[in-house]
């Protein structure tokens, strides 16, 4: 049986205070309801900016309690089918983006979506690659808003999370309170607008409890990759952390001393940056999943 969870219950901050929309056993399938990160508030390119209600952006849908999640086990999100709306938005400005400083006013860009493609302009037509930029669980400290990265998930903006991938975030309160929101249609590394294709749609899971393992989450294993990911104030902090945080994985899951681990991220390990407009920036490290699985991992 598969689980709705309708976009009508949302949150703007992953917190262990939050009651959850509805407990699921270990292991259930779910379909999350979503809006788009500004809660569907723009509806045209003419519309004033000024006039969005910002304590509504970047909405999560749930969250949802899972049986048997208790602090300290992992809960490994299986992303099954990304559904998407008929049409996205993007937008950017000042103070907002790489190019913040330069802008000088708000532009919306209302994007059809039309044959598995984004119509950008009538000369381009962009591939999707559908994937989901806010995805966590409740931290056991102080809520963080849902635009925010970090070791809960959160605002990863990370193309990875897509359909197929295996997301393993971390449980650090009780039934985990796991929500997830802001799908993009297509997105590219960095997110230099402050956005993708933000649109509206559906995504099917899988949620399984994993206990006994101590992987430093969020990570993501998909048929092709074993993927590290941090966020932190700096890029290149961001960057050494997910770097570290392969290298503390390959040490416990596959055998490997401090060295070696380096020496094999160095020739085969990509270091790649998810984005860098969010209040903590994020980046990834992928490495062929084939090499782990030499290594001896399963999973």
């Amino acid at each position: 049986m598969t689980i709705q969870v309708p976009n009508d219950r949302l949150i703007y901050a992953m917190s262990k205070d939050h009651r959850p929309v509805l407990t699921v056993p270990d292991g259930a399938r779910l379909v999350f309801q979503t809006c788009d990160c500004f809660e569907d508030q723009i509806q045209g390119e003419s519309q004033d900016f000024g006039e969005l209600d910002w304590n509504r952006i970047n909405p999560a849908t749930g969250p949802v309690y899972v049986e048997g999640a208790e602090p300290g086990d992992l809960l490994v999100v299986r992303i099954e089918v990304i559904e998407l709306a008929d049409h996205g938005v993007m937008t950017t400005g000042p103070r907002l983006g790489v190019l913040g400083d330069e802008l000088t006013h708000n532009v919306i860009r209302m994007i059809p979506i039309r044959d598995g493609k984004a119509i950008f302009s009538p000369l381009l037509e962009i591939p999707l690659n559908p994937m989901i930029g806010v995805i966590g669980t409740a931290p056991a400290g102080a809520a963080v808003p849902c635009g925010t990265p970090g070791a809960h998930g959160g605002n990863m903006d990370c193309k990875r999370i897509t359909e197929g991938a295996q997301l393993i975030l971390p449980v650090s309160v009780p039934g985990a309170l796991f929500a997830l929101g802001d799908l993009h249609a297509a997105m590219a590394d960095g997110e230099v607008a402050v956005c993708g294709v933000e649109i509206a749609g559906s995504v099917t899971v899988q949620l399984q409890v994993l206990k006994g393992k101590r992987w430093p989450a969020p990570m993501i294993v998909n048929d092709d990759a074993v993927i590290t990911i941090a966020s932190e104030k700096q890029l290149d902090d961001a960057a050494v952390r997910a770097v570290k945080n392969m290298v503390r994985w390959l040490e416990a899951e596959c055998g490997m001393d401090t060295a070696e681990a380096t020496f094999l991220l160095s020739i085969a390990g990509d270091l790649r940056v998810c984005q860098v407009v969010d209040p903590l920036k994020t980046a990834r490290v992928e490495l062929p999943r084939w090499i782990a699985e030499k290594q001896g991992f399963r999973f």
